[in-house]
């Protein structure tokens, strides 16, 4: 049976949180992922009682580019440190025993492995990404950690998991002018995923990304349940969010996905 999760950032404490623990408490997810945002450990306490009370399993979600955290650039070390070092005071706190990590962009895929490493985070697991990232103002180029080859140095010379993104993995395969289900059969065939992130994806020939609710794009869900998720795969559902006072966009993307892993 799948293991779905509800993806939620450390701010939305209050009405969504809320709404969180009523979801779980009727059997909609599973687990609850949560996006570790800098300067939020205050809500540590908050999202305690979540599992305490309630019995919620947390999965933590490092930081990211957005944030200024990138493990492929040397001189963002110390800042790099300091994310962590958050997203490892909510792995602690809530008792976490996954902290997922982006690779970084631009830089080097060599420095993304050495950073990694001299965290000695034993709950690392490190995502794909995009190979060309959204459109930006900073003048990215690429991300680390979208093709085989670099995913196969950072899992090589690290103990990292692999979360297998599928729209990243969408992305990445045509910015490489590969097939896009066959390239996720291989990184899931090679890497192992010890979970997966999912979206649709607006248009399948697109090496950008989005993150449309399940059943709007033009991905084959049907297809991933058969030939990528094993039958008990760990999915977080990464679709946009269309209110921040209730949930119900993520029950309906939690329906469709289990009626499409039914049949």
């Amino acid at each position: 049976m799948l293991s779905l999760g509800l993806k939620l950032w450390s701010t939305n404490t209050g009405p969504l949180a809320a709404v969180a623990r009523r979801l779980f408490a009727e059997g909609v997810y599973d687990y609850l992922e949560l996006f570790s945002v800098p300067g939020s450990t205050a809500t540590i306490p908050e999202w305690r009682r979540l599992r305490e009370e309630d019995g919620i399993p947390f999965v933590i979600h490092n930081a990211h580019s957005a944030q200024g955290f990138n493990l492929a650039n040397r001189a963002a070390e110390a800042h790099n440190r300091d994310i962590y070092d958050e997203s490892r005071r909510f792995a602690d706190g809530l008792g976490a025993n996954r902290i997922i990590f982006h690779g970084g962009t631009d830089g080097t895929v060599e420095e993304t492995v050495r950073q990694l490493k001299t965290l000695h985070e034993p709950r690392a697991l490190i995502e794909n990404k995009p190979l060309l990232p959204l459109r930006n103002p900073n003048g990215v180029k690429s991300c680390r950690g979208a093709t085989v080859a670099e995913l196969e140095r950072i899992l090589g010379g690290t103990d990292c998991g692999f979360c297998l993104d599928i729209g990243h993995a969408v992305c990445a395969a045509n910015a490489q002018g590969l097939e896009p289900y066959a390239y996720m059969r291989e990184l899931a065939t090679r890497f192992h995923p010890v979970m997966f992130h999912l979206s649709d994806v607006l248009d399948m020939a697109s090496p950008y990304d989005a993150h449309p609710h399940l059943g709007t794009g033009a991905l084959d869900i049907a297809r991933l349940c058969r030939e990528v998720f094993p039958p008990d795969a760990t999915i977080s559902i990464e679709t946009v969010r269309d209110s921040m006072t209730d949930l119900d966009d993520f029950r309906r993307d939690v329906d469709f996905l289990r009626k499409v892993a039914a049949i």
